[in-house]
Order: structure tokens, then C-alpha cells, then sequence
């Protein structure tokens, strides 16, 4: 595992220097999930690609911009990973960042051992979640990342990411959110998952939803990328991450590529969450 962390460390580096000198702009593709594609998408993935190949303890790697795992002979974890989440933020100059989930024996959420991301921002930051949940930080002199603290989340938090578009949010949900603004909670949303998720976090606690809607009922994001990975921080950090129903981390995966609903918050926002959907569950049945 240890091995797998260093080769992160490295390709978050050299992302790092991609987003500061390469080409920002669209490429005439869309990746395997429809989603347009911009020149960092495929340089973030070269990257990516070459440097986990090389790591021995690997045995299968699958990335959102593919549609199939490349497979070695020898290893035993199975990485999946988002190589430059949010990237149509860079043009605009707002944080994106990286997503690694490390599975073993499969890449159902039962199987995910750790998990890493990357925030690529004014700073370089990298979250760690094995038994505990850690920071690091970047030190550009050196190109090594420093411990800074581990992440906790408190019982209740104070901001809210509500992701989706609005007009097909279902009133349910929307009712459950403008409640959550009523007790005092701050909007706090880029569109960028990465950011997003790791504000809450480092705020120690709130709420990302990014529920089912009219048009999606099974969500927009990503298991193997982006769900199960935030799912496995946020509770090694004593959140909780749901579907609306129950806990992420007991989902399987039919495909690579498949999507859910999903929370991630500190306890008293989920149990709110799990509350509205239980009483609503029939309005969701398609």
C-alpha cells in the first residue's frame, strides 16, 4: 500500500505542473461517461497511467476517462481513479483535484482498503484515508508532501454543497435543503466534487448531496471514482456517506462506470437525510 501512496504523490506533482503550464482548453472527445473532455482530462490520465503501471503491488487500474481496466499479471490491489475531477473549473481558474480508490478483490464498496485524494488549489493538498483519515501538504521547494493533521468531523456541521440542478431536484429534497438553510447553514459550492467535499471536511462537518433527480434517478457521480473513495474517507473520518437509503460502502457495482445518489456528511445531517428519503421512498420509484 505504501508504494501505491508514493506513486500518488508523484503523479499529483506532475498534474500539479501540467495545471500551471498546459494547454486548458476542450479536445474534439468526450470520456466513456459523456462528459466533454479538455486537454488536462488526457494528460492527467497519460500521467496517471504511468506511473501506477509501474507500481508492482497494482494488478488492475480503471480510469472514469476509460472504458476498460488495463490488467497486469502480477499484483493485488485494483485502483480506479478520476484523474482530473472537476476540470472544467480550470479555465476558470477555480480548485480541482484528484481521486484514487484502492480496492482489493474487486472494486465493490466492500472491498475499497484506502483511498486518496488530491485538491490542486493556492495549495497542494492530499488526503490519505486508511485506519485514520490524514492531511498532507505539498512543499513545492522539496516536491514532497508534509503531514499536517489528522481530519476529524464533528457530530454536526454548519455548511451545505448542494450539487444537481435545481429545477429537477425532487420538492422533497429541495424542502429538506432550504430546512437545512433555516437552521443557519452556509452555501458553500463550486461544482467541483474535490473541493467541495474536502471544505466539509476540513471544516469538520456539513453536508454534499448529490441526490437522485427527475431526469437521473440513479445520480450523476460515480462509484468506483468518485463515490466509493469519498464514501471510505468520510466515514474513516466518523461521518457517515449514504444513498439516500443506506450506507455507500454496501453498494455493488454492475459496471465500471455505474452512478448513485450520494450524502456525505457529518451524523445529524445524514440521519436528516435518511429520515426524508425513508419517508418519501415512494416518490422515487421510477
Amino acid at each position: 500500500m505504501t508504494d501505491i501512496i508514493k506513486a500518488i504523490e508523484n503523479i499529483a506533482v506532475e498534474i500539479y505542473e501540467a495545471i500551471k503550464t498546459k494547454d486548458t482548453g476542450k479536445v474534439d472527445s468526450c470520456n466513456v461517461s459523456g462528459d466533454v473532455q479538455v486537454k488536462l482530462d488526457v494528460i492527467s490520465d497519460e500521467i496517471v497511467e504511468k506511473h501506477l503501471l509501474k507500481v508492482k503491488s497494482i494488478k488492475e487500474i480503471i480510469s472514469e476517462e476509460k472504458e476498460t481496466p488495463i490488467t497486469k499479471e502480477e499484483g493485488e490491489y485494483f485502483v480506479a481513479y478520476d484523474p482530473l475531477d472537476g476540470s472544467s473549473l480550470i479555465d476558470v481558474d477555480l480548485s480541482v483535484g484528484s481521486i484514487f480508490g484502492i480496492y482489493k478483490d474487486g472494486y465493490n464498496g466492500k472491498n475499497i482498503k484506502a483511498s486518496v485524494y488530491v485538491v490542486y488549489g493556492p495549495r497542494v493538498e492530499m488526503v490519505v484515508a486508511r485506519d485514520v483519515v490524514e492531511l498532507f501538504r505539498l512543499n513545492e521547494n522539496t516536491k514532497t508532501f508534509e503531514f499536517v493533521k489528522e481530519l476529524k468531523l464533528k457530530e454536526k456541521g454548519k455548511i451545505l454543497g448542494p450539487g444537481g440542478t435545481q429545477a429537477k431536484w425532487f420538492d422533497f429534497h429541495k424542502k429538506m435543503i432550504d430546512e437545512l438553510f433555516m437552521e443557519g447553514y452556509r452555501l458553500r459550492y463550486s461544482g467541483g466534487m474535490v473541493p467541495d467535499l474536502h471544505q466539509i471536511l476540513l471544516k469538520e462537518g456539513g453536508l454534499f448531496a448529490y441526490p437522485a433527480t427527475t431526469d437521473k434517478l440513479k445520480g450523476k457521480l460515480r462509484k468506483l471514482f468518485e463515490v466509493f473513495p469519498f464514501a471510505y474517507t468520510y466515514k474513516k473520518a466518523g461521518g457517515e456517506a449514504v444513498d439516500g437509503f443506506k450506507d455507500l460502502l454496501t453498494l455493488k457495482a454492475d459496471g465500471y462506470h455505474d452512478t448513485t445518489p450520494c450524502f456525505f456528511g457529518s451524523r445529524y445531517e445524514i440521519d436528516k437525510v435518511l429520515k426524508t428519503y425513508e419517508k418519501n421512498k415512494e416518490k422515487l420509484k421510477g
